[in-house]
């Protein structure tokens, strides 16, 4: 098996054409393209995927976001398929009072095309709070500056037609960004990729659900997914192999591939379906305004540590545990029992699905079993017949 750092080695002397259009491995590194650390170097106004290489390359692998990204710069920029490409347009904004965690960049393909590619979440705690925003806002900041980034990107380059990918959080602003766009930029989209993304509140779904872009849009998640199955989708979603275990499996450099294709699989793992199925009775047991008590509560628990991202809280673990207890004492009784309510939920109806689908996996094997000690009964019934004939 291998990855998409493997696939650049064996495929990227290959030059996009007829014969070798974008395939689905392609478009897939280029949704996680945009994690690379732009806001690191001087980005000009246009730049080559070799060019961004050369102000990359000196920097150490653990100064990039996440392991295989400097792997991913160096085989793109030595790649026949991809070294060339022009990039634009790169734009990244973190905010804390707003709790907004927003980045963008542009790829520029053969055949009058580009792609928008936009990053995930980041390890920074704002970030992660505005993903889990999604649960109790119908929009949240990362997903309108990603329609308005699709908009200014549209005009700028106007005779341009367009895909739109990005993993994570990145995924669900590629989507959002199409489906709340203007028919006219949604007629020059040719698909959306979603890698892993959460899902969006029902309220979205059932606005947008008959919008045509939707067909164009494709959602991958690893078996084991768990960040993919948040919220609700109503898009077309593929199960692909990871070789890695639970959360890990969102890590797409563990996401296997076979020559142009991504390893699918026919669906997810029951864990993953324990998480959806929880997940989805959590939202319907629960208001809008009590998700939105719990999460500022628990985040007000980190942001007491006044750590920007949860490395820096790891790091003196022990001092911020103690913050973060010590401010927990300080909550009303409302508030601890708000926490620890919606807390208990979530692991009764976690714990109840794990129970429901063993019982199930008990009365199936019951069932096998009684029909092979018929079917035993039977042949022996059978004997003994032939027996008394002879």
């Amino acid at each position: 098996m291998a990855n998409i750092n493997d696939y650049l080695l064996w495929r990227g002397d290959i030059k996009f054409s007829n014969d070798f259009p974008l395939n689905e491995v392609d478009a897939m590194i280029l949704g996680r393209f945009s994690y690379l650390i732009f806001n690191k170097i001087k980005m000009e106004n246009k730049e080559t995927i070799e060019s961004i290489y050369n102000k990359m390359k000196d920097f150490n692998n653990d100064e990039f976001r996440y392991n295989g990204d400097k792997e991913l710069i160096t085989n793109l920029a030595k790649s026949t398929r991809f070294k060339n490409m022009m990039v634009t347009d790169f734009v990244e904004i973190k905010d804390r009072d707003i709790e907004k965690q927003f980045g963008a960049i542009t790829i520029h393909l053969p055949n009058n095309e580009m792609y928008i590619s936009y990053i995930g979440t980041d390890s920074s705690i704002s970030g992660w709070k505005e993903d889990f925003n999604m649960s109790f806002m119908e929009s949240v900041p990362c997903q309108i500056s990603g329609k308005e980034y699709l908009e200014n990107i549209s005009k700028k380059y106007p005779l341009k037609r367009i895909r739109i990918g990005g993993h994570s959080k990145g995924g669900n602003v590629a989507i959002y960004s199409a489906i709340t766009a203007s028919s006219i930029i949604q007629k020059r989209i040719i698909k959306v990729y979603n890698y892993d993304g959460p899902g969006f509140s029902k309220n979205i779904i059932e606005k947008y659900e008959n919008n045509e872009v939707v067909s164009k849009i494709e959602t991958y998640l690893p078996q084991d997914s768990i960040i993919g199955r948040i919220l609700y989708h109503k898009e077309k979603r593929t199960v692909i192999l990871s070789i890695e275990k639970g959360i890990l499996q969102h890590d797409i450099f563990s996401w296997q591939v076979l020559r142009d294709d991504i390893v699918k699989l026919d669906k997810n793992t029951d864990s993953s379906e324990d998480i959806d199925k929880t997940i989805t009775e959590w939202l319907e047991a629960t208001t809008y305004e009590q998700r939105k008590a719990f999460i500022d509560g628990v985040f007000e628990l980190f942001y007491s540590t006044e750590a920007n991202t949860f490395g820096e809280m790891s790091k003196d673990f022990s001092t911020n545990i103690h913050i973060v207890m010590k401010k927990y004492k300080g909550f009303s009784k409302e508030e601890k029992d708000t926490i620890i309510e919606m807390i208990k939920k979530a692991i009764n109806f976690y714990l109840s699905n794990v129970s429901e689908r063993e019982k199930k996996k008990i009365n199936i094997l019951k069932e096998e079993y009684t029909l092979r000690g018929r079917a035993k009964i039977e042949e022996l019934e059978r004997k003994i017949k032939n027996n008394r004939r002879n």
